[in-house]
């Protein structure tokens, strides 16, 4: 059997629920999980969540809000009802707003780090528990660089993304004797819509930024779930606590 081969069954049995699948890094990490054998629950508040099923075998459909407790409470449980288990989590549900610190309101503050932090923490400690009871598993978590360096107009964003890369240490530590193996990408731009809800300029914007990059362009989403997969991967069965920059080069500069 040949590296392709192994790599097209590598997720065979296994068991992956993924926040934010509905679109972007979410949907295209869903597609290489179901791909590789995974089953997959995939979390999204958009309605076209619903339709993740009809397109790749073994995937099941939450159409929930990750900040609120129960949504990752009943997805974890649907996940081990449907498969009997869960193995990987992905943590890939997030939200920016690009103010300055001066005109980033309360509301701005809490809502970004409603979907980035508290969301991530709710999936993470329901994951935590089903892999604990099963024996171990992989965490994995969608950062971004402006977690490790100050971006301008992202005070909620950064924090948001700095607390979720601290969180990630501390599942790998206590994690760790039980098997659980925690980690996170800190990924750089992505070529997605996920500025669109906050700059009507999105996409001039996106390419602004491709020469602020070593490699000169922003990223795809599947190059970031490729990384995203292959740390929920055996591959990586040596790795955790890590904060795996996947810029573009952007934080070598």
């Amino acid at each position: 059997m040949g590296d392709g081969d192994r790599q097209d069954a590598e997720f065979a049995g296994k068991v992956a629920l993924v926040t934010g699948g509905a679109r972007g890094v979410g949907r295209e990490t869903v597609a290489l999980l179901s791909a590789r054998g995974a089953r997959v629950v995939a979390v999204d508040l958009r309605p076209e969540t619903e339709d993740l099923p009809k397109e790749f075998p073994g995937v099941l459909a939450v159409t929930g809000d990750v900040t609120r407790e129960e949504t990752a409470v009943g997805a974890v449980r649907k996940a081990v009802d449907a498969f009997g288990r869960l193995d990987i989590l992905v943590n890939n549900a997030g939200r920016t707003v690009n103010k300055p610190v001066t005109d980033t309101t309360a509301e701005d503050w809490d809502a970004v780090m409603a979907v980035n932090a508290r969301g991530s923490f709710f999936f993470a400690r329901e994951a935590f528990g089903a892999m604990r009871a099963g024996g171990g598993g992989a965490i994995v978590s969608t950062g971004s660089y402006a977690g490790t360096v100050g971006l301008p107009e992202g005070a909620a964003y950064s924090a948001s993304k700095g607390a979720l890369a601290q969180l990630t240490k501390v599942l790998a530590v206590e994690g760790g004797p039980l098997g659980i193996r925690a980690n996170l990408v800190a990924a750089g731009v992505i070529e997605s819509d996920f500025l669109d809800t906050f700059r009507s300029d999105s996409r001039a914007y996106l390419a602004s930024l491709a020469d602020a990059q070593p490699l000169g362009r922003v990223a795809q989403p599947a190059e970031i779930a490729e990384v995203l997969c292959f740390l929920a991967s055996p591959r990586s069965s040596f790795v955790t606590g890590a904060v795996v920059a996947a810029d573009g080069g952007f934080t070598a500069l």
